[in-house]
């Protein structure tokens, strides 16, 4: 099995083991026969300069992807590996709401990962495309969400929304996100949007901050194209992806999101499951 380790450097070296943890992991994937490659900024630290690769490398030529990092560095990998390769997320971070477990359980879990009988979870991917008079000039990928929204001053958009070419609502607010079953739990749960299980096949609407007390979060089919348009406070208006890309929207310009071809595929270890995950973080059940 070829494994490739992509690791967030500013998460790592917050982690009082992490160097520690890391070297056990990879003398027992090596020890398993596994041929290993680690991130080029984390691999030269470490004293393992001959197993150094760029992060494009690591996805290209590995049967399996283990990234150490927050739930920030899961969204990245997740987009660079693009459903090419499967991912083992492991919570180097805080929250760590899409990792399968924490760093100190990865060394433990090598058998396990070397196993070639790995449950693997596939997440529903958004694609989004920037439209204007001279067509697409934008696409972008996601696992959570796509948000069209205001920047800078506090002044708010009117947003317009389409599905599957029907207008929907139009309203003055902050913007819109569209959100993945996955991506539910995050941005959109703070706008006040529902919670979906990531089996679940549909695609969530989620106005931010409506000016408005009848406009609502919406779930639509999975197969549904969402066409997002903004009208008013024109300047900086902007696409974010993952809240980790933005791209700036021009006037009459507009967002069309569908699900994409490509799927997130997440290695699930144990009988970790949805529901007791969202009961750890969310801390339900406590007083």
């Amino acid at each position: 099995m070829r494994i490739g380790i992509l690791v967030n450097p500013a998460r790592f070296g917050g982690h009082p083991q992490a160097a520690a943890l890391l070297h056990e992991a990879v003398e027992r994937l090596l020890a398993q026969g596994a041929a290993v490659r680690v991130g080029a900024s984390v691999a030269s630290g470490a004293g393992w300069p001959d197993l150094a690769a760029p992060d494009p490398a690591l996805v290209e030529d590995s049967d399996l992807l283990i990234v150490l990092g927050g739930d920030g560095t899961i969204l990245s990998s997740a987009r660079l590996a693009g459903g090419r390769v499967p991912i083992l997320a492991v919570n180097t971070g805080g929250f760590g709401f899409l990792a399968e477990l924490p760093l100190g359980e990865l060394p433990d879990a090598v058998a396990e990962i070397t196993s070639a009988r790995l449950a693997i979870d596939e997440r529903t991917m958004l694609e989004a495309e920037i439209v204007g008079e001279a067509g697409v000039r934008e696409r972008s990928l996601a696992l959570n969400d796509m948000v069209v929204s205001k920047a800078g001053l506090t002044r708010v958009v009117r947003v317009t929304t389409w599905v599957n070419g029907e207008h929907l609502s139009t309203y003055p607010a902050d913007g819109v996100i569209v959100a993945t079953p996955t991506g539910s739990t995050a941005y959109s749960l703070s706008a006040g949007g529902p919670i979906v299980h990531p089996q679940v096949d549909v695609i969530v609407i989620t106005p931010i901050c409506p000016h408005t007390f009848t406009a609502r979060p919406v779930v639509v089919s999975g197969d549904a194209t969402i066409a997002v348009e903004t009208a008013g406070a024109t300047e900086d208006v902007r696409l974010n992806v993952d809240g980790q890309e933005s791209h700036p929207l021009s006037q009459g310009e507009r967002v069309v999101i569908r699900r994409a071809a490509l799927r997130t595929r997440l290695v699930r270890l144990g009988s970790r499951s949805f529901y007791g995950v969202l009961r750890t973080k969310l801390g339900w059940g406590e007083r």
